[in-house]
């Protein structure tokens, strides 16, 4: 019998769990915590920069509320995958939504109201169903040619924000309820003067320390008020309008001509769990999402191109060699645009237009070993290690090349989250790619770039509100010598 003494597993010992106090952050002030040491619209940067003096685990205030600050990339997705089950978006921000009269939709929805809504929701945003807008996709994009063929023609200054906002406004105009309102030429879309009322109030609200507007109304409060009535009824309308059309054409509700309709025969089916109410809800949501974030994204593309002559040469010469014709586009020639994709994704790494998100805890958790107690806000950033060297060879740099390279020179994709992570991630990403490529392979095919200005010709500034927007840019096009 061999006499070796058997040996016994060790006893596992877990560590214990750190908590918030324990980690280092910037000194909170009595009552206010750290609010009065951010700026409001340059409150990401401010924050990226206690991440860089602190670390990617830290505690801020914001007001008396203690919040675990997460900026290790790693950690992020996790915390992102656990939606919605132990992370939800931060109350205070469905609060806000309805207090402003408005009806939250997937965006604010948790538990089985978000999973009965992203079914429906992912159904309207199918590949198929873009594919199936494609050509009126182009429509607006042509018609956004004719309006910069006239700027180069006048040597006309091109106000970017402007621009581009009418171009998202048509897309998802159209795509959402069939409707050609034609803003780029004139036209007026009447939810969307409203929503530019909605949008900045969103974000100032929920920034503010204190919520006067529960005790008395400014005028710019009432102009609120007046807005979200305003687009509740409209959406409401084109709800009606669109059930008038399915019932008098029963095709539609198999074969929907536009997301609303989508939606709509989603919401129909047996055990949808999904009312008007949530397509309301989501209607608004989609118009909100879909504007600011697509328009600014292209504005920062625009810029960083500029800036680098050498990748804009070379996107040209792609976008030339195999979309050179906006009237023929075709998906097949955007999927060809390899080099423009990686333009777009290393434009929203070095400039995302959502460079934090921020969300609770649903119960009591942990996070990369931090004890997190329930309604604990956690503060996700997006833009730390995706522009650290350590994560990113030479991560200040713009380099499209790196999103095409293999192996060891290839860049970690988990790195950089502009759609976000896990369950929850942008179901309208596949969209916004393509108003992209669309508007970027019209305009490298058709013009010289002549200058992406700022105001004071210095570094373009982000301001943050609704989205990371670039401030004043604008653009002076000529036309291409073989146009």
């Amino acid at each position: 019998m061999d006499s070796t003494p058997t040996a016994l597993p060790l006893p596992t010992i877990s560590s214990p769990l750190r908590t918030i106090e324990s980690l280092p952050g910037p000194r909170p002030w009595p009552l206010v915590g750290n609010v009065l040491q951010i700026r409001p619209l340059r409150l990401h940067q401010d924050v990226e920069a206690w991440c860089r003096k602190y670390g990617d685990f830290f505690q801020m205030y914001m007001g008396p509320e203690q919040t675990l600050v997460v900026a290790d990339h790693e950690a992020v997705a996790q915390v992102l995958k656990q939606r919605p089950d132990t992370f939800r978006r931060p109350a205070l921000s469905e609060r806000i939504m309805r207090e402003m009269g408005g009806v939250p939709g997937l965006f604010d929805a948790e538990g089985q109201d978000w999973r009965n809504q992203r079914r429906m929701v992912m159904h309207a945003f199918s590949p198929q169903g873009i594919k199936a807008y494609f050509p009126s996709l182009v429509k607006v994009a042509q018609r956004l040619q004719r309006r910069w063929d006239a700027a180069a023609a006048d040597s006309r200054t091109i106000v970017l924000s402007d621009d581009l906002k009418r171009y998202t406004v048509d897309i998802i105009a159209g795509l959402a309820f069939g409707t050609d309102v034609d803003t780029i030429n004139g036209g007026e879309e009447v939810i969307q003067r409203h929503l530019d009322v909605i949008l900045p109030a969103i974000a100032r609200r929920t920034l503010s320390f204190v919520a006067y507007w529960r005790v008395f109304k400014l005028p710019q409060d009432r102009r609120l008020e007046h807005s979200v009535a305003t687009v509740k009824q409209s959406i409401q309308d084109l709800i009606a309008k669109a059930r008038t059309c399915m019932a008098q054409d029963p095709d539609r509700s198999a074969h929907p001509a536009n997301l609303l309709e989508a939606m709509l025969a989603a919401a129909s089916q047996p055990g949808s769990g999904v009312d008007d109410t949530a397509v309301v809800g989501n209607v608004m949501t989609m118009l909100l999402a879909g504007e600011d974030t697509t328009a600014n994204s292209i504005a920062w593309l625009l810029y960083q191109l500029q800036r680098h002559p050498e990748a804009l040469a070379r996107a040209c010469e792609e976008v030339r060699q195999h979309a050179p014709d906006p009237a023929a586009f075709t998906m097949e020639q955007m999927d060809k645009l390899e080099y423009l994709n990686a333009c777009v994704q290393e434009s929203m790494r070095i400039k995302p237009v959502a460079p934090f998100l921020p969300v609770e805890a649903m119960h009591d958790t942990s996070v990369a070993g931090i004890r997190v107690p329930a309604r604990t806000l956690v503060w996700c950033v997006l833009r730390h290690h995706s522009m650290a060297d350590s994560h990113v060879g030479h991560a200040a740099q713009f380099d499209p090349q790196r999103w095409l390279d293999q192996g060891p020179n290839a860049i970690d994709r988990k790195v950089a989250m502009p759609f976000g992570a896990g369950p929850r991630i942008c179901p309208g990403r596949y969209l916004a790619l393509l108003e992209m490529k669309v508007a970027m392979a019209m305009l490298l095919g058709r013009y010289d770039i002549e200058a992406v200005e700022t105001p004071d010709g210095k570094e373009a500034e982000e301001l943050m509100a609704f989205v990371m927007s670039p401030i004043g840019l604008s653009m002076r096009l000529r036309r291409h010598m073989a146009n």
